[in-house]
C-alpha cells in the first residue's frame, strides 16, 4: 500500500524559506515518477514540480521556477521541495504525490493539475507567507 506524508509547511514572512518532506512508502522511485503539486483556497489545484529519478528530469511551473526545488533521497525514501523567495500568492496547502508514469515530460503537471496523472497523494501540509 502507497503511503504518502508530507511535513514541513507553517508560516514565514514574504521572502522566507521552507523545505517540505515527504515521506513515502510502498512503491519503488524506479518505477514511478513523483512530484508536488498545491492547492490555494478559491483556485485550481496547481502542479508546480515533478521528477524522474531515473534520469534526474525535472520540470516546474513557471509561478515557482527559479524559486523551487524539487529532490529525491531514494536512501531515506524522501521526497523534497525547497521553496526560496516565497510570495504571498504561494499560500497553500502542499501535497507530494506518485504520478502513474516513471518518467516525466514537459505535459506531466497538466495531468497532476487534474489528478489523472497521478497514482497516490498525501494529506498536505499548510504553507502561509504573509507580507
Amino acid at each position: 500500500e502507497v503511503h504518502l506524508v508530507e511535513s514541513g509547511g507553517g508560516s514565514v514572512q514574504a521572502g522566507g524559506t521552507l523545505r517540505l518532506h515527504c515521506a513515502a512508502s510502498g512503491f519503488s522511485f524506479d518505477d514511478y515518477a513523483v512530484g508536488w503539486f498545491r492547492q490555494a483556497p478559491e483556485k485550481e489545484r496547481e502542479g508546480i514540480a515533478c521528477i524522474s529519478t531515473r534520469d534526474g528530469t525535472t520540470y516546474y511551473a513557471d509561478s515557482v521556477k527559479g524559486r523551487f526545488a524539487i529532490s529525491v533521497d531514494v536512501s531515506k525514501n524522501t521526497i523534497y521541495l525547497q521553496m526560496n523567495s516565497l510570495k504571498p500568492e504561494d499560500t497553500a496547502v502542499y501535497f507530494c504525490a506518485q504520478l502513474i508514469l516513471p518518467r516525466v515530460s514537459s505535459y506531466t503537471l497538466k495531468t497532476m493539475a487534474s489528478t489523472y496523472g497521478m497514482s497516490s497523494w498525501g494529506t498536505g501540509t499548510l504553507v502561509t507567507v504573509s507580507s
